[in-house]
């Protein structure tokens, strides 16, 4: 495939140039939109012009808004013409009339109408285990939200061309693009092709939010009948595209007098923005993400998910699941400070068995690693003689008056551990994962699936040449959505996990019949979901997702700088058992970069929503971990060749950030309780001690 990188490369000729128009308002109606008269082939395209259906395909999401507004820069209209420099000027001419109403913006005080969806999972008799308990532990855990990161802000050319519409852009989704589009248009979805680039880092931020501007492309292309390039300015993407959602998880637990978990209640808030998109995937994988892998012998969690006056939230990497792991590590961590024990080894102590099952009700297949995981990581980076070096010292310093700008800078270490399923709970949203494959008479090899990220390509390549001896240069990989079958959405480690596997079955399969059977060969696999009930009454979910996991044990060792309050990473262990690599330098290269960035979530990465709407000086402020702030990452595989393949990709977003939390927390001598931090929050905690310590 030689699919452009990137979609400012692309250009037609005599096609237009598009930009947004953008509601100014939170919450309201619109009333009018007064457009003077425009130059000559140039457009605006409302949503009383959108021949079809005005929502994405399976997601409420408007194409543009009709009368409703529900966030500020939400798409109202599009405006389309051949010099780019001058939309700007002409979308100032623009009035938009409107009717403000009050909008809501917190997920801490909302009506019964603004929950789009909720959990109530009871086991055991919790309330009146937490009642009847003489050591409870509670605590309140926030995580904030995140900029996705990629190299390309959104973009979409779309092309007309004899009843048929390409549409090129970095989508993980091409077939949901393809569904929007013909469902905007009022087409058969046979009409419309799609020409996915490569793409790089994305952390899921091209999963749906592509389709919604390849539709602005494809209505406005439809119109003027003249090709659309459509491609955000970086601030514009930073303000209004989706982001990591905020998570407020509140969780009380009763201790036995053996330290154990008798009971646990767990309340979760999510803001899922204007509309829900994954709502039901994103709170069961935080609600799954807040148990851990630990024996709760009785729990209950109640989950909202909550509307909201921004712009519609998540899905980031890991689906909610990373928010739930923050939650339960920092409150396991918490609980075995309280009991003065080693975080680790209490860990060990209150994992599930192999014969007990996750909370959602999946077995995983083969036997747990974690406490393999949990002595490896602690044997290569010392942790244990460095976790009571760092508390004895932390004691002392209870004991007498002491300062951050004392010479010896304050230091901590924090462990973490984390499990990573395989695709999504309710496969429903993304439909099967199919591969097609096919052996020429030349011997030539062509893979065909609409998965067109270039890192797992690259891992076919060599499974494909490994298995059939053909050379690399004669195998092709088609991803243009013409004639190829629907992978479904690339996300949650589905393309390794799921595809691989089915790109293994097909080679398999060939190399069996090639001898017997006159070329070509053309094999087709699926997967297959074997359904359960959730613990949602009426819903199922697929038992394979987490039957055979990734998983992984963090150590971050950190000391605070005496100057700046800024905690400084001397070093960072991950230890990681996901089955049979197939693709060493690539899965090293998906943690090492996932590592950087879940740190950037941890402390760096400061944004947030006022009154519905991201300053601007926060887009010019947003940082990402510098290139000398990072810190030697050590990772190592606990491998199993006999065991599946199993993602690893969303495993640093689930226990780096606690891990991380937990060393600041050891240094400062104060539970931290939410991400991201910041160095007002560690001089805070150290002002608090100091009016503890003057009493």
């Amino acid at each position: 495939m030689n699919s452009p990188e990137f979609i400012g490369d692309i250009s037609v000729e005599n096609m237009l140039h598009a930009i947004t128009i953008r509601s100014h308002i939170s919450k309201g109606i619109l009333k009018e939109i007064v457009c003077p008269p425009l130059p000559d082939n140039y457009h605006l395209i409302t949503a009383d012009q959108i021949p079809g259906e005005n929502t994405l395909d399976g997601f409420s999401i408007p194409i543009l808004a009709n009368k409703t507004l529900s966030y500020i820069g939400q798409p109202i209209a599009i405006l389309a013409g051949p010099d780019e420099t001058k939309l700007e000027d002409l979308a100032d001419e623009i009035d938009i009339y409107t009717e403000e109403e009050e909008a809501q913006f917190s997920y801490n005080d909302y009506s019964q109408n603004e929950i789009i969806i909720q959990r109530n999972i009871v086991h055991g008799e919790p309330d009146r285990v937490i009642e009847e308990s003489n050591k409870l532990i509670s605590g309140t855990y926030n995580t904030g939200i995140q900029e996705h990161w990629y190299s390309e802000p959104h973009g979409v050319l779309a092309v007309q061309n004899k009843g048929t519409f390409t549409i090129h852009t970095a989508t993980q989704w091409p077939y949901h693009v393809k569904r929007s589009a013909a469902r905007v248009l009022g087409w058969d979805d046979n009409k419309i092709i799609i020409s996915p680039s490569f793409m790089r880092l994305h952390l899921d931020g091209k999963l749906w939010y592509p389709s919604l501007i390849s539709c602005h492309a494809v209505l406005t292309a439809w119109h003027t009948k003249s090709a659309v390039k459509l491609i955000l300015s970086r601030e514009e993407d930073f303000l209004y595209s989706p982001k990591r959602n905020e998570t407020e998880i509140k969780i009380n637990s009763a201790l036995g007098e053996d330290g154990k978990i008798l009971a646990s209640a767990i309340s979760i808030k999510i803001n899922l923005g204007s509309d829900g998109v994954f709502e039901d995937e994103i709170l069961d994988q935080t609600c799954l993400g807040t148990m851990g892998f630990l024996n709760h012998q009785s729990f209950k969690i109640d989950a909202f998910g909550i509307r909201s006056n921004i712009p519609p939230q998540g899905p980031m990497a890991g689906f909610g699941l990373s928010q739930g792991f923050f939650a339960i590590e920092r409150h396991v961590s918490r609980i075995a400070d309280s009991l003065g024990e080693d975080p680790a080894e209490w860990r060990k102590k209150n994992l599930l068995s192999n014969n007990q099952i996750f909370a959602i009700g999946i077995s995983p297949k083969n036997q747990t690693p974690l406490n393999s995981l949990i002595d490896e990581v602690a044997k290569i980076s010392d942790y244990h003689r460095k976790w009571a070096s760092y508390e004895l010292l932390r004691s002392r310093r209870r004991e007498e008056k002491w300062k951050i700008t004392d010479s010896e800078n304050l230091r901590g270490i924090g462990i973490s551990t984390a499990f990573q399923g395989n695709g999504f709970l309710h496969h429903e949203i993304g439909g099967n994962c199919t591969v097609e494959m096919t052996l020429g008479k030349d011997s030539s090899l062509e893979i065909k699936s609409s998965f067109a990220s270039s890192g797992i390509q690259d891992t076919w390549r060599d499974l494909a040449c490994e298995i059939l001896g053909v050379e690399p240069s004669i195998l092709k990989l088609n991803t243009l959505t013409e004639g190829i079958p629907d992978s479904g959405p690339s996300t949650l480690s589905r393309n390794i996990a799921l595809a691989t596997s089915l790109v293994e079955q097909c080679c398999t399969t060939i190399r069996t019949q090639r001898f017997r059977d006159p070329l070509p060969i053309t094999v087709t696999r699926s997967s297959k979901f074997n359904k359960i009930p959730s613990w949602e009454s009426g819903k199922t979910i697929d038992s394979e997702t987490f039957a055979q996991p990734g998983w992984a044990a963090a150590v971050v060792e950190i000391e605070i700088d005496n100057i700046s309050l800024e905690p400084r990473i001397r070093e960072l262990w991950l230890m990681v058992a996901a089955g049979k690599i197939l693709n060493e330098r690539q899965a090293r290269h998906t943690l090492h970069t996932g590592i950087i960035q879940a740190l950037g979530w941890a402390f760096w990465e400061q944004v947030v929503y006022e009154e519905g709407r991201i300053a601007y000086g926060a887009y010019k402020n947003y940082n990402i971990p510098p290139i000398e702030k990072f810190p030697r990452i050590n990772i190592e595989f606990f491998p199993d060749d006999t065991a599946q393949i199993s993602g690893v990709g969303d495993l640093p977003f689930s226990c780096i950030p606690s891990a991380f939390v937990q060393a600041v927390s050891q240094a400062m001598d104060h539970h931290f309780e939410k991400i991201p931090l910041d160095c007002r929050d560690i001089l805070d905690s150290f002002n608090m001690k100091q009016g503890e310590q003057d009493k």
